[in-house]
């Protein structure tokens, strides 16, 4: 596996690996090459005994990420991918939390909950794009979020693709804790401590065992989902139409494609 990276730092410290994605000037936004470089990287937190947990978090207080980079989902990349970063997530045996320094958004939003914990700082804003760029999610991440917050409000969510405080994410249950971002290293190295005094075979097993109801839809490729319901959605020219209205900072015109 890589053990140098460009778009994200991994470090170890005192069993806790941190994982960032380090592309600040795009509020940490991911193309494919980074979704890559995060695979690998929690793909060698899984049999490394010097990791007892592991941080996924951005670089700055600005964002944890902002999702698909648009430029690259509006050049194809979405077409091209394959994503298992999430599935990788939910199959770590070690817990996984997600340190949430701002904008959490698209893409950067499903990260973050599919995480076993996320902790965040209260200016953080938490939100779905995908109806407004044409960038379709599918699987597992989105039927995760109903697991968390209920059918009704996972579908306001991801359907009128509104931003939300991070308080208001606390008090529906897609968050675990919110505080001052000047606090927010504080509290992450407390879960990290409480995680670390107990059993890991344990919190493994645990992990195995909440992985249990999602099993059926984890099976299936998100893009496999994408094709069965959209035939060549991605040659449609709605996706691109999403991506370009965004980059000219314009509502997209999604009515020829109704």
């Amino acid at each position: 596996m890589k053990t140098e990276y460009t778009d994200i730092l991994f470090e170890v410290a005192d069993y806790v690996c941190t994982i960032t994605i380090n592309r600040p000037r795009v509020l940490n936004a991911f193309t494919g090459h980074t979704i890559k470089e995060l695979e690998d990287a929690i793909l060698r937190t899984y049999d490394d005994k010097s990791i007892g947990v592991v941080v996924l978090t951005g670089t700055g207080d600005r964002a944890f990420s902002a999702g698909g980079d648009v430029k690259w989902e509006s050049e194809g990349g979405l077409d091209a991918i394959e994503w298992n970063l999430g599935r990788y997530i939910v199959e770590c045996p070690k817990p996984v939390i997600a340190r949430v320094p701002g904008y959490a958004i698209g893409g950067g939003n499903h990260l973050a909950y599919v995480c076993d914990f996320t902790i965040a700082a209260e200016h953080a804003v938490f939100g779905q794009t995908g109806p407004r760029v044409g960038s379709p999610a599918s699987g597992y991440p989105v039927a995760q979020s109903a697991n968390i917050l209920g059918h009704k409000r996972a579908r306001e969510m991801w359907m009128l693709t509104r931003q939300y405080s991070a308080q208001q994410m606390l008090e529906w249950g897609l968050i675990n804790a919110v505080v001052p971002k000047e606090k927010l290293d504080e509290e992450v190295a407390q879960w990290c401590r409480e995680l670390l005094a107990v059993s890991p075979t344990c919190l493994k097993v645990l992990k195995a065992s909440f992985r249990i109801h999602m099993d059926p839809i984890m099976k299936d490729r998100m893009a496999d989902i994408v094709e069965q319901v959209a035939p060549g959605y991605h040659r449609t020219g709605e996706q691109q139409e999403g991506a370009k209205a965004f980059l000219e900072k314009r509502p997209p015109d999604f009515n020829p494609w109704r």
